[in-house]
């Protein structure tokens, strides 16, 4: 080798030598993001999640990354996006559903998640206690099934004269499936109304369930408090209104989205405790420190316009309640 070609290669490396330290010293720390729909219905979660990191000083693109899985409403991929995620070897998980919370729980114990639910993480044996977790888990619960019986009432309040209802719920989530089920059962019986559970687990099933819930007469419909649902807010909220069908469902995206009636916690700001959450587990805390927090904000939202074009009017007292009302 020629004296002038080897100190053109000492210096190449020598001056690459630094820029891989540099690289080393300033990598950014990766959020997993398991997601349940797709970009587009998971947006507002993500905007969420966003804020909520940047009270905790992280901003993406900047000082922390997030790699996105999305199984396009296909539950049963969350195993495998679950363990791709482990694979890359990401710094913490947030997990949007109770499915995507237990395909990250089966794929890591070491792994920070964090979770927004629905139903109970101590009941689903995803913590050990809601006051100190006690593994690799922890986030926000929301009172979404035991809000359940409160939607047919208010439903019932809207439709009095209606005695059928529909509920509707995705049956691959059987861990809000169906204590939903059975939740919305009892109060049918105590409010004298019938109560017929209908199954949705694709975009396919969608047109079968409205199809039914007119051959039934329901007078109204109630969606279960699933994820699955919430990445279809807009498609189910026109799908009721061109069925005719009075409907209410957990979540306030249903509601300005051009559904009738939400009420329930509210998702977005769950999701913003839970990028704090996660803020605070890449700056040094435990998820097994960190006590599951319970969402206690409960909002009303009703759609007026909604109202109109299924001939309804809101009585005084149930707009009076109201947290927000969309004209």
């Amino acid at each position: 080798m020629r004296r002038r070609e080897f100190i053109t290669l000492l210096g190449g490396a020598a001056a690459a030598w630094p820029i891989a330290a540099r690289a080393q010293q300033t990598a950014m720390p990766v959020i997993g993001f398991l997601g349940q729909g797709t970009p587009e219905t998971d947006a507002d979660l993500v905007a969420a999640l966003r804020k909520g990191l940047k009270e905790i000083d992280f901003v993406e693109g900047q000082n922390v990354a997030i790699d996105f899985r999305w199984p396009n409403g296909q539950s049963e991929r969350l195993p495998e996006l679950a363990t791709d995620l482990v694979r890359r070897r990401v710094s913490a998980i947030a997990a949007t559903s109770t499915p995507a919370a237990l395909a990250a729980k089966a794929a890591t114990g070491i792994i920070p998640i964090v979770f927004v639910l629905g139903a109970d993480p101590v009941v689903l044996g995803l913590v050990a206690s809601l006051n100190r977790p006690g593994g690799n888990l922890t986030g926000v619960a929301n009172l979404n099934v035991e809000l359940g019986p409160r939607r047919l009432e208010l439903l019932h309040e809207l439709v009095p004269v209606a005695t059928i209802f529909g509920l509707l719920v995705n049956p691959t989530n059987s861990a809000i499936a169906e204590p939903t089920s059975n939740e919305l059962r009892a109060a049918a019986r105590t409010l004298g109304l019938q109560i017929h559970v209908l199954h949705a687990s694709s975009e396919r099933d969608f047109d079968a369930v409205f199809s039914t819930l007119s051959e039934m007469r329901a007078g109204g419909l109630v969606i279960g408090p699933d994820a699955f649902f919430v990445s279809h807010s807009k498609q189910l909220a026109a799908l009721a209104l061109r069925h005719a069908v009075p409907a209410i469902t957990q979540f306030r995206e249903f509601a300005v989205g051009g559904g009738l009636m939400s009420y329930g916690g509210n998702l977005t700001d769950s999701w913003r405790l839970a990028g704090n959450y996660i803020g605070r587990i890449l700056k040094g805390e435990k998820p097994a420190d960190l006590p599951v927090q319970q969402a206690t904000r409960i909002e009303l939202i009703i759609n007026l316009k909604a109202a109109k074009a299924l001939g309804l009017t809101f009585p005084i007292t149930l707009l009076a309640r109201a947290d927000e009302v969309i004209e």
